[in-house]
């Protein structure tokens, strides 16, 4: 098997085969309690997670019953990897395996230090390593980290493939959409309702299906910025055969301003889009520089880009910002949205001046969130000029959206 065809198939190799794993005891040395470094992980898919004390040298992985630690998988060697100790630190070396030995996604040719927290894969099986655990006996973590460990595996795959796929949820002009008078779901709307799509990250590996499993992971590793930019390039990049354009909501991650290489990247997306209508969504809870929001505000009219509050009202609402910076749109967080058709008079009055307030400084209300008809006509009477939600349209993939007409 290639390593190729070894990337494509691994999972499905590891969840139809019949996985057993034994830790052989007596290749330790001292007790357990002993043990300064554990391999934290599995021991079969679907299991609780062990710790396994490498507390003896060498310490060998493979699929042979007198090893270490036998993974009886078909995608591990007979000897797959050994670890051993290098003064007070762990070292893990592969035996020229046929399917290789991995320390955070990336393939070991030559020796390799290992630190605490690594996580490292052999074949197809992931283990954490794990660092001066104090314990008298092999411990059985309460949760299944197993997803999770392979996740971050697979997240390596996610990142260098770019193995994405956008969904588009659209956004309608409340003033046009009508709702069934009928049934609780809305009439079939024409494409003039739609105003633009949130683009959406989702991906069909194991673990990282949704963009909160994804970030979950990119937080593990650091890496949510590059995530943050990958999914929006592919986002826009899937679009450009779309005729005509659609107009394109497109997010950030609230670390992203903290760091340099954000207009670099819009810039970026321009140049591949530059005849497309773009809307750069910034969390309210990242909203706190206003100086720095005026630099990105200046050149998102320079990129002839819009720019959107997401999520107001979620948390500290920042009303200074939003006066000072006057974003195109301001989305309203779904809590706030969310059986607003039932709420008390008060609560109703409060979100309607909100929205009267977001208008008079020039810009457009937008209800997330909306997911009953009762909602969606409270909505429209308090003066909300577009809506997103399940009930308005589900995120799609690229092949079912509808683009409106002029919205490019």
């Amino acid at each position: 098997m290639t390593r190729s065809q070894f990337h494509a198939n691994r999972v499905s190799h590891f969840q139809e085969s019949t996985v057993t794993t034994a830790f052989h005891p007596e290749s330790i040395s001292g007790k357990q309690g002993n043990a300064a470094w554990f391999l934290s992980g599995s021991l079969g898919p679907g299991g609780a997670v062990t710790d396994v004390p490498v507390n003896s040298t060498p310490f060998v992985v493979g699929r042979k019953t007198n090893c270490s630690l036998c993974l009886a998988a078909p995608t591990v060697s007979g000897q797959h990897a050994t670890i051993s100790m290098q003064g007070e630190r762990l070292l893990i070396t592969d035996l020229a395996s046929t399917n290789g030995t991995y320390v955070n996604g990336h393939r070991i040719k030559q020796p390799t230090i290992l630190n605490d927290k690594d996580l490292i894969q052999l074949a197809d099986a992931p283990f954490r390593v794990r660092a001066q655990v104090t314990q008298t006996d092999t411990q059985t973590q309460p949760e299944n980290a197993y997803n999770d460990a392979l996740a971050l595996v697979e997240f390596d795959r996610l990142m260098s493939a770019r193995l994405v796929a956008p969904r588009y949820q659209p956004i309608l002009d409340l003033s046009l959409q009508e709702t069934s008078p009928t049934s609780q779901t809305p009439a079939s709307h024409c494409p003039q309702h739609i105003v633009g799509y949130e683009v959406l990250g989702r991906s069909d590996l194991p673990g990282l299906e949704t963009p909160a499993a994804m970030f979950q992971a990119a937080g593990r590793l650091d890496l949510q910025v590059p995530l943050s930019r990958m999914l929006r390039c592919e986002g826009v990049q899937a679009t450009r055969t779309v005729t005509p354009l659609p107009r394109l909501f497109i997010n950030t991650h609230p670390s992203e301003l903290d760091e340099a290489g954000l207009i670099e990247s819009l810039q970026d997306l321009r140049r591949l889009a530059p005849a497309q209508e773009l809307v750069l969504e910034i969390h309210e809870s990242a909203v706190t520089d206003l100086s720095a929001m005026h630099r990105l505000a200046t050149v998102l009219r320079d990129l002839n880009m819009g720019l959107a509050f997401d999520d107001f009202g979620a948390g500290q609402t920042r009303l200074v910002e939003l006066i000072e910076v006057r974003p195109d749109y301001v989305k309203f967080d779904m809590s706030l949205i969310r059986d607003i058709d039932t709420a008390h008079h008060e609560r109703q009055q409060v979100l309607r001046q909100l929205v009267i307030m977001v208008q008079e400084l020039g810009s457009t209300p937008l209800a997330e969130g909306i997911e009953r008809s009762g909602e969606l006509e409270t909505c429209r009477q308090l003066g909300f000029t577009l809506g997103q939600g399940y009930f308005l349209g589900s995120p799609q993939s690229l092949e079912n959206i509808a683009c409106p007409s002029g919205a490019g």
